[in-house]
């Protein structure tokens, strides 16, 4: 995921919102969201330490992780009854073989509508993909997330501004993902919302290099006495086992975004629960 990658994939995230701007406008689109209900609101534990679970279909740093014919539901259905705060899910078409389909069917499971599946905690979803302009946020909405990531690095401070202060007036949170220092200290220039039950914004980094796709050593434990004061701390990529979590909880995460490892386990609940576990029992000791 170079910064060539990066500017590719904003280009083509601009593209598809010339098309959908094509077919609905931006006016109209707002209405259609805000005449829905309210999304879960995201609610972090007590006990210190949270996991937002992931669902992607493929990543470019590993390959295809699961079949097209993936089902969503029951995934995400496992995911919140083994205690996930949210679910982040992939729209992102081309490199990610994701969709806003598999976002309106996370969050209908996680909002508890009927599924024909065993029942499922009330949980936000989250769109993830590479956002540049706040059309993308309103079409999240509509599709029922509670929540969006941006990537600091890949907007310009303009860009950011817009889809942060689209996303707090749709009363969702946001996660602002940093890769260094510069990244955090953008990040910190936002305006935090006034911290309630539920975070307005989390701020995350992200451990995986640029240009190699490999998982940094180190990055999460040097980075995060940089992250500001007062808004959750989120651990990216590279968190694999309880172990992980444990180490990452003790030196002052607040939650973990989990996809990789979630994806290609064959009990992905099981193996949520003892992250979640291990995390809240690093926090208490």
């Amino acid at each position: 995921m170079s910064s060539d990658f990066l500017a590719t994939m904003a280009a083509s995230s601009r593209a598809r919102v010339v098309a959908a701007r094509q077919a609905c406008s931006e006016a109209e689109l707002l209405r259609w969201a805000t005449a829905t209900p309210a999304p879960p609101q995201l609610l972090l534990s007590p006990q210190g330490f949270d996991v937002i679970a992931e669902v992607k279909l493929r990543s470019p740093a590993v390959g295809v992780l699961k079949e097209g014919d993936e089902d969503i539901t029951a995934r995400v259905t496992q995911y919140a009854n083994a205690g996930a705060a949210a679910v982040s899910v992939l729209t992102e078409p081309d490199r990610f073989e994701g969709s806003l389909d598999h976002l309106e069917q996370a969050a209908r499971a996680l909002a508890g509508a009927g599924t024909g599946v065993a029942t499922c905690r009330v949980v936000p979803a989250m769109r993830k993909d590479f956002l540049v302009d706040p059309y993308q946020v309103i079409e999240a909405r509509l599709a029922g997330a509670g929540g969006i990531l941006v990537i600091v690095r890949m907007l310009t401070r303009a860009e950011l501004d817009a889809l942060v202060a689209a996303a707090l007036q749709l009363k969702m949170f946001v996660l602002v993902e940093a890769f260094d220092e510069r990244d955090i200290e953008a990040a910190a220039r936002l305006p935090a919302p006034a911290q309630g039950a539920s975070p307005g914004m989390l701020i995350g980094v992200n451990s995986r290099d640029l240009v190699t796709l490999k998982v940094v050593p180190g990055r999460l434990e040097a980075l995060v006495k940089q992250l500001p004061a007062g808004v959750p701390r989120v651990a990216e990529s590279g968190v694999g086992s309880p172990q992980d979590a444990a180490r990452l909880a003790a030196c002052g995460y607040d939650l973990a975004l989990i996809g990789s490892a979630l994806m290609t386990c064959d009990e992905p609940g099981k193996l949520l629960a003892s992250m979640i576990s291990a995390g809240r029992g690093a926090r208490a000791r």
